[in-house]
Parts: C-alpha cells; structure tokens; sequence
C-alpha cells in the first residue's frame, strides 16, 4: 500500500515498540518519518533506516514542543501530514503507595508531553492532517496497582477528544488508539521484579480472550489506518485494541 505516499510524519517515542513499528510502517507506505526517542542507542539504529529521520527528545522535558518543532521545521519543512504522539510510560504501585515524584514523572511524560508537541506542531498540521494519541485500556478497566498510570491515560483521552472538537474545524481528525497488552517489553518497565512481572503478565493474559498478548504491527496497522485517509471520517474516537480484554 501506498497511502502515506509524499506525506510527512512524526511519531514520537518512536524507537521501540508500538512507536518503532508505526514508523517503519508509515515509512514503507511512502512516509517521510520524523521519529523522536532519549535512548540513543536505539535512535542511531532506527536512524539507520531508509526514509527515517530520528532526533533526541524526552517528552518529560518541558521544552519538548520547541525542540520537536525546530525538528519538524528542519527536516519535514515545516510540514506534518501524520502526527503519532505515542511516547510514554507506566509504573504501577498501589494506591497507598503513590508518590510525589512519580505521579509528576507520569504525567510529565503521558499527559503534558504529547500536549506541548500538539501545541508546539499545531500550525505546521497540513489541511486534512491526523493526530493519533497512544492512550490504553487501562483508562478504562478496574487494574489494581495502575491508579496513576490509568489516570495520565484518561487524562490523554479527554484531551483527545477536546482537541478533536477544536482542530475539526480546518479539517484537522484527532483519533486515539487504545492498546491492551502487547509484547513489547513494556512490562520490563514497569518497576515490577522479575516475579511480579511474571504473576502480573500472567494475570492479564487470562483476561484476554484470544489468549495471547497483541504484537506491535498489529497495533501499528490499526494506528496506520487512523492516520490514513481511508479513515477520513473518524473523529474524536478511541479505537481499542486489545484482543477482547475490555
């Protein structure tokens, strides 16, 4: 397919994961891709791509939106066809035992991130561009020790739709894409042990009626689609894939 055929995109945290895979997919349907990361390792080997541009950037940082649209400016013109705001993160604790520090950390990083690069790209958006947040179905399932990580992802969720009200007006679709568990490592992340990670991943998994944890292209092909022109009548929606979980 070539939908994203002389389209610019941008997908931030896009070096691993469900990032990594939407960018090599928009890139193999005629995307010129801007992919952000702070791991500089995995930015120099996803730089490496055909087609690919990657630039250190950390969402958490509050000067995210400037550094991303210098970026944009330098190397997409100043155009963005396809907007992923895709980077983030989740550490999971019980309820009592939230802390200061990371409750900012997430929220820094989920919520405040994607809306300064949304803020900061809003006038390089071409007519008839999308924007795609990352939210999660844990925004939306009772998951104890997730009471942070669900409430950056809600957050992203009403923020979507805001922004899809606002934007629709210059023709502008803002969607979100809904992921339940898929095997990216994610869990690795977490600040769970290895045992915990294992009875956690267990647990989730038997809530899964395919009975298998998503892949990253299977994300990114829905995260295409939402970004494509064949879904050029999808506004304000958040598209869940999750295998059946929620």
């Amino acid at each position: 397919m070539t939908r994203f055929t002389g389209k610019h995109a941008v997908v931030t945290g896009g070096t691993s994961g469900i990032g990594r895979a939407t960018a090599l997919r928009l890139r193999d349907e005629g995307a010129r891709v801007l992919v952000t990361g702070r791991d500089v390792a995995r930015l120099t080997t996803i730089g490496e791509a055909e087609g690919i541009t990657a630039v250190l950037d950390d969402a958490a940082d509050p000067d995210t939106g400037r550094r991303l649209r210098e970026a944009v400016d330098l190397h997409l013109d100043g155009r963005v066809d396809a907007l992923f705001l895709n980077a983030g993160l989740g550490a999971f604790a019980p309820v009592g035992a939230a802390e200061p520090q990371e409750v900012d950390r997430q929220f820094a990083i989920n919520v405040r991130g994607p809306l300064l690069q949304l803020a900061a790209l809003d006038s390089a958006l071409a007519p008839s561009a999308a924007v795609l947040f990352n939210t999660s179905v844990v925004n939306g399932l009772m998951m104890p020790g997730a009471s942070v990580y669900a409430a950056t992802k809600g957050a992203v969720r009403s923020a979507m739709r805001s922004a899809a009200g606002e934007l629709a007006a210059r023709g502008v679709r803002v969607n979100a894409i809904s992921p339940g568990p898929v095997d990216t490592g994610f869990f690795g992340a977490t600040g769970l042990g290895a045992q915990e990670i294992e009875a956690f991943a267990t647990t989730v998994l038997g809530q899964v009626p395919l009975g298998r944890f998503g892949t990253a292209d299977e994300i990114a092909a829905t995260a295409a689609f939402l970004l494509s022109h064949e879904a050029s009548f999808v506004l304000g929606h958040e598209l869940v894939v999750d295998g059946g979980m929620s």
